[in-house]
């Protein structure tokens, strides 16, 4: 084998490593509506949540959590999905 080749195929080696060892990312996005009362107020936003959370059941458990330490009571996740 020719050293340009060589060089070509451990390059080629040396960015498939890379590739497997870069990052999945951690976090998924979950899309919800929730509502706060005195006075009514709506929100209809997202929020990351951990990867293992990446169903709406498993969201919904992670957001309300999060809402309800600022006074807001999770109605519906609408959708999760993957981010990135």
């Amino acid at each position: 084998m020719h050293v340009g080749a060589m060089k070509n195929v451990l390059t080629f080696l040396a960015l498939c490593a890379a590739l497997v060892a870069s990052p999945v990312s951690a976090a998924c996005v979950a899309e919800y509506k929730a509502k706060k009362s005195n006075p009514t107020q709506y929100q209809h936003s997202t929020m990351s949540v951990p990867d293992s959370a990446c169903s709406p059941g498993a969201a919904a458990s992670v957001v309300r959590s999060r809402l309800a330490g600022q006074g807001w009571q999770l109605l519906t996740i609408v959708k999760v999905t993957p981010s990135g």
